[in-house]
């Protein structure tokens, strides 16, 4: 399944060249793994107070295009696990219909007492 997230550039998000600073482009991204994960209601207040965390252990990003003020553009998000530990998501940036950034992005999840890696399948339910 892949969830979309639609979002607008701000002024405030782009540099002295006038098109979104390379490392807004992660907030983008980020923004959308917790809004497909929260659509798998996935809870990261509740599994924190467990002691439960999901971190970023790798990022792999493509810039193939730029965005500027007011452009609007989706964020494609498809999440899939490689074996018990991780997830993997695989994400593109569209504006209309060109691709912007092409990213892939592994995440685990820790206890955060042991620092040990938990089977993320446990409590996440991938369709």
């Amino acid at each position: 399944m892949v969830h979309v997230t639609e979002l607008e550039v701000r002024d405030y998000e782009c540099d002295i060249q006038g098109i979104v600073n390379n490392a807004r482009y992660l907030h983008y991204l980020e923004h959308a793994r917790h809004k497909a994960l929260e659509e798998l209601e996935v809870d990261f207040s509740a599994m924190h107070k467990q002691g439960l965390d999901l971190v970023v252990t790798e990022a792999n990003i493509k810039y193939l295009g730029s965005l500027k003020p007011k452009d609007l553009f989706r964020v494609e998000t498809e999440i899939t696990s490689n074996g018990k530990l991780k997830l993997i998501f695989t994400q593109k940036i569209l504006k209309a219909s060109q691709l912007v950034l092409d990213s892939v992005t592994t995440g685990a999840c820790l206890n955060r007492n042991t620092a040990k890696p938990v089977k993320i399948l446990d409590f996440i339910e991938l369709n």
